[in-house]
């Protein structure tokens, strides 16, 4: 039973790094001058061009060994250490927690915007009314 390696597919590594930074083709395209299109091929591609590289790590907001040494378990790794040492330090995450109640903030938002239509219906009804003031005059 022989043991292959995977191929250093530089292609799925933009795409996997593009994809945790929660961009579409479409953006990574229009940064990069080009189309949704193009941006396919490159990460359907093994090998990309250095110049194209770089302009794609400049894009993404990486370094070129960013993408060159990506892998799925560094990430893991990386973010297990990250949470790890948070604990470790008696730190808290804020950043997975919610310091408020999303609800509090939708029902004040609604509340905002009901206040805000009623302002726009009533002065609705005052140009109605002066108007109407304005046909009687006549």
């Amino acid at each position: 039973m022989s043991t292959s390696t995977k191929p250093n597919h530089i292609g799925r590594k933009i795409s996997r790094i593009r994809e945790l930074k929660d961009m579409k083709q479409e953006a990574l395209a229009q940064a990069l001058g080009t189309n949704q299109q193009a941006i396919s091929a490159i990460e359907n591609s093994e090998t990309i061009d250095d110049e194209k590289l770089i302009a794609v790590a400049k894009a993404l907001g990486v370094s070129v060994e960013a993408i060159k040494n990506f892998t799925e378990e560094n990430m893991i790794s990386y973010f297990n250490s990250f949470y790890d040492n948070s604990i470790a330090n008696g730190l808290v995450n804020n950043a997975n927690h919610c310091t408020f109640n999303p609800l509090d903030k939708l029902v004040e938002s609604f509340e905002e915007n009901k206040k805000l239509y009623e302002r726009l219906l009533q002065a609705e009804k005052d140009k109605v009314e002066f108007l109407e003031k304005l046909l009687k005059d006549k």
